[in-house]
């Protein structure tokens, strides 16, 4: 039997690490894809958090039967049954880690809970052929189907809402960060006072029960919602929300908000014109902040996922055999669980994570606070006694991260994602099923074919691993943010700003060599910069184009209209460049006057060429306000001051060539010449004019 304990603490072992790979995006997702945190941030403070509170605050006493799936009748249960049972919650763990491996391979955020529920399943169909008797209880089984629709639904709903309420009160604004001041304190109330009673009632609901048995307080039900037969009167013994929870829960939601409150009240923000990326970073805390909860909370309650059925298996095996329906977690157990879901955080919890930040919408703090909160609140109400649906993190957070996209419409969701992670949800319970089933009947309650079935499955997975290793990246490369944020993928908006700084800088080296060529001076230098900067934002306009063909960048607009839109502005730096190689030809036709006009040509399209600097700025940050009223208006403002400075540099250039063919009979090849460059010059403006124009569509969407 010592090898049979030895192989089982194998697999509880694999089945922690696999809860920590896969269901640590719940918690952190997010905020990568927000960017809020790094990925070595996230996973970090999220292998933190999930082990102390699978460690401190899961339950020291477990149900031998995890999630109510079996009843078994304990007064008569025989010594065979308790021995096929064993092996059947190793064989249920097993399956479940497996499925678990494969769904975090493809980056599919799957349901632990769901996965072992499955496992369990499986095994209960065979006992009851086996031993002749009914054990699974198949309504606990219609509400976990039934989760699979409320929990992302009601998720979604919410986070819709909370995200709707902040783009309406601060994003919609006129100074969202002086709106921000004030009303983020009040929306820390709820928060915190929502993260108040859920730790309270999901994750140190083992820590008062202990306090009660120790006599630290007097009925836990003074601070826990009683297990049936509630009311919702919080000052009646048997309270759904007992009012010292309340209360408790209001004093955190009062101090948290009076801290941001203080905090808010002088801070001065170094960024002032870009006022959404002040407002983002106001939520940064608030997200960091319930993403904490969210693994402190989800270790707590996800480590018996992994160590509640090996507390069985090895509760049989000390004790000779027999069934207990309680049974006591042993410390070594605990650090088991608790140390395998940290590992699993810190190896492959960045698949995952991914998927969840990145791949179904784009994610901002505002946003990621919403889905984080609106998820909270939803396993909060669906784990209370009068509803007890055993809710997925998983399933209820995905919910909320589409519900936060859908608020700026349904093409930001990509629901070929959405549509893979719902069909994994749809199969763990079968999966795990099915492998439960298949090992448990290889192994046939017998040891020695115990010794030779896991170690084969294990070095099975571990084969698989290996033969695809090659499509992975490795962990040292997706850690390699370590640096701080100067390291984290910018949007793609960001990046196509940064395009635009390029161009502008491509205007300016040839706007440089323009003045130089009115001076009478050698422009070579700066035409030689003016092809080299040209060349740069090309080759960002290609990483771009390839960039948003990948799934995992998510635009707020169609990915056609984009192009057309990078297509517009890069046109801007070609032009820019002809002009440079139009200087390259020859000098400039040698008349004072002349050249003064070139000059201040070039300083119209200058101002033009910067108003359209100004524009693709506001319109990344429109893209962080998830394209609210007024600031489209804004942007059609910022177009509209483009298109005025490019009708301006017209005017110039035609008072500049009417002058140049006036004068130049004397030397007509130069005056030729200095028209050509004229031209290019004002192609430069008509491009930036194309270009913003090419927004339009955004503001009347």
């Amino acid at each position: 039997m010592t090898v049979v304990l030895i192989l089982s603490i194998a697999v509880c072992a694999y089945m922690a690490w696999n809860i920590g790979a896969n269901d640590v995006a719940n918690a952190m997702g997010t905020s990568v894809g927000s960017r809020a945190l790094t990925l070595k941030q996230a996973v970090v403070i999220a292998a933190i958090f999930e082990f102390l509170g699978a460690f401190f605050a899961g339950d020291a006493v477990t149900d031998t039967v995890r999630k109510g799936i079996l009843t078994v009748d304990f007064e008569t249960v025989t010594d065979e049954f308790a021995n096929d049972l064993m092996y059947g919650f190793i064989s249920a763990m097993m399956a479940a880690a497996v499925w678990l491996t494969v769904a975090t391979r493809f980056g599919l955020p799957v349901s632990t809970t769901h996965s072992i529920i499955g496992g369990i399943v499986g095994i209960g169909l065979v006992l009851e052929i086996q031993h002749s008797t009914s054990l699974i209880d198949w309504d606990v089984v219609r509400k976990v189907v039934m989760s699979w629709i409320a929990s992302p639904l009601m998720g979604g709903i919410l986070a819709f809402m909370t995200f709707f309420i902040i783009r309406l009160l601060i994003l919609e604004s006129n100074d969202p960060i002086a709106r921000s001041r004030w009303l983020a304190p009040i929306l820390a109330f709820p928060t915190f006072f929502t993260l108040g009673l859920a730790l309270q009632f999901k994750a140190l609901k083992g820590f008062i029960a202990k306090a009660e048995t120790n006599g630290w307080i007097g009925d836990k039900y003074d601070w826990l919602p009683v297990k049936e037969n509630g009311v919702f009167n919080p000052f009646a013994e048997n309270a759904w929300f007992p009012i010292n929870s309340l209360m408790v829960s209001a004093i955190i939601g009062i101090i948290a908000s009076s801290i941001l409150w203080f905090v808010l009240r002088n801070y001065e923000f170094k960024r002032q014109g870009e006022s959404f990326q002040g407002v983002e970073k106001i939520f940064v805390w608030l997200q960091i902040i319930t993403a904490a909860y969210v693994a402190f909370a989800h270790g707590a309650n996800d480590r018996s996922n992994a160590i509640g059925p090996m507390a069985a298996v090895y509760d049989i095996l000390s004790s000779g055999g027999e069934l207990s329906s309680q049974v006591d977690v042993p410390l070594w157990l605990v650090l088991l669980g608790s140390a395998g879901i940290a590992i699993g955080v810190m190896t492959w919890g960045w698949r995952v994570m991914e998927t969840i930040g990145t791949k179904i919408t784009e994610i901002t703090p505002t946003r990621g606070f919403a889905a984080e909160f609106g998820a909270a609140t939803t396993i909060l109400l669906f784990s209370m006694p009068f509803l007890a649906v055993p809710v997925s993190t998983t399933h209820t957070l995905v919910g909320s991260v589409v519900g936060v996209g859908l608020a700026g419409g349904a093409k930001n969701v990509d629901f070929r994602v959405f549509g893979k992670i719902a069909a994994s949800w749809v199969a763990s319970l079968p999966a795990a099923a099915f492998g439960s089933v298949t090992i448990y009947m290889a192994m046939g309650s017998d040891p020695l074919k115990l010794i030779v079935v896991l170690p084969i499955a294990f070095f099975i997975v571990g084969y698989i691993m290996w033969k695809t290793k090659d499509d992975e990246i490795n962990i040292e490369d997706a850690l390699a943010d370590a640096g701080g944020n100067k390291d984290i993928m910018p949007t793609v908006f960001e990046l196509f700003h940064s395009h635009a700084v390029i161009v502008e800088e491509t205007v300016e080296h040839m706007l440089t060599a323009v003045e130089k060529a009115t001076n009478g001076e050698d422009p070579s230098e700066e035409i030689k910069a003016t092809i080299e900067s040209e060349l740069r934002a090309d080759e960002l306009k290609n990483i771009l184009r390839t960039k948003i063909g990948e799934s995992k960048w998510k635009l707020l607009i169609d990915s056609g209209e984009f192009i057309y839109m990078l297509g517009r502005q890069d046109r801007i730096a070609d032009y820019a460049q002809n002009v440079a190689e139009q200087l390259s030809f020859r000098e400039l036709y040698d008349n004072a006057e002349a050249r003064r006009m070139v000059f201040e040509m070039a300083e119209s399209v200058k101002r033009t060429t910067s108003l359209y600097e100004d524009t693709v700025l506001h319109l990344k940050n429109l893209s962080l306000s998830g394209h609210t009223k007024a600031d489209k208006e804004k942007l059609r403002d910022f177009i509209h001051k483009v298109n005025v400075a490019e009708h301006e540099t017209d005017l110039v250039e035609s008072r500049a060539a009417g002058f140049v063919f006036s004068s130049g009979s004397d030397d007509p090849l130069a005056a030729v010449h200095m028209y050509r460059v004229l031209q290019r010059l004002d192609d430069v403006a008509n491009a930036c004019e194309d270009a913003a124009n090419a927004f339009l569509p955004i503001v009347y969407n």
